[in-house]
């Protein structure tokens, strides 16, 4: 794998983690992170989202497609600019950015990659 593909599978795999989580032990993650713990099924439901695009980013970062690795790069910016609108029109916990952050982190890595190519 070259570097931008492997920054892809390594944030993949936590995407695995931070979603599994979420669908069986979400208020563990909750309560960790400061944010109230809740019986609604929504947050079960986001774990399954973000499952699902682990799967897509530890399945195809091997595949090293140049345009899929862009894409994620895009994506994960966007999740980050979200999540800090949502905490400063106050819809949204400050601990939202804690994700975001990762997001942008591992945006940054992979366009980081990109570019040395």
């Amino acid at each position: 794998m070259t570097p931008a593909s492997r920054s892809l599978y390594y944030f993949g795999i936590y995407l695995l983690f931070t979603g599994l989580t979420l669908i069986v032990f979400p208020n563990m993650l909750l309560s960790l992170i400061g944010i109230p713990e809740t019986t609604e099924v929504w947050i079960r439901l986001l774990g399954t989202v973000v499952t699902a695009i682990g799967l897509y980013y530890v399945f195809m970062a091997p595949a090293n497609h140049p345009l899929f690795l862009m894409l994620s790069v895009y994506a994960r910016v966007s999740i980050f600019v979200w999540f800090l609108l949502f905490v400063i029109l106050g819809i949204g916990p400050m601990q939202l950015l804690i994700f975001g952050f990762v997001d942008l982190l591992g945006a940054l890595w992979t366009y980081s990659a990109l570019r040395r190519a």
